[in-house]
């Protein structure tokens, strides 16, 4: 089922978010100073690409910089990600069959929003 899902998932939404995020990511990267928010916006975009199997949990070992990096990239390019993921949720939604891409896709926001102090990690 989970590749069923995921098959449907790249080709209706999954390829277009995931290149948001490596245009999140490549232009993080360009600059010295924010190469972790590149970084991190290339873990999602994989994430972005085949969500279902994997799920996002806090680390740990994240600190108080992850939290103030965390506030820039809201600022800059988090809050337009997920708008990305609000509109794409309810178009998919609008379709009976899309529902649980929909949803998937709501699920996304939150590490959209706050990506740093977030792993990515394999259901069982």
């Amino acid at each position: 089922m989970r590749l069923i899902l995921n098959v449907i998932w790249l080709v209706l939404c999954g390829l277009w978010m995931a290149l948001g995020y490596v245009v999140a990511g490549i232009i993080c990267c360009i600059l010295i100073v924010t190469i972790p928010f590149g970084l991190a916006s290339f873990r999602i975009a994989a994430y972005a690409l085949w969500p279902f199997g994997r799920t996002v949990v806090d680390r740990r070992d994240a600190g108080a910089a992850s939290t103030i990096g965390n506030v820039i990239w809201f600022i800059f390019a988090g809050i337009w990600l997920a708008i990305g993921h609000v509109l794409t949720g309810v178009a998919l939604c609008v379709t009976i069959i899309g529902i649980p891409l929909g949803v998937a896709n709501f699920k996304m926001i939150p590490v959209s929003l706050m990506p740093l102090g977030k792993e990515i990690v394999e259901l069982p």
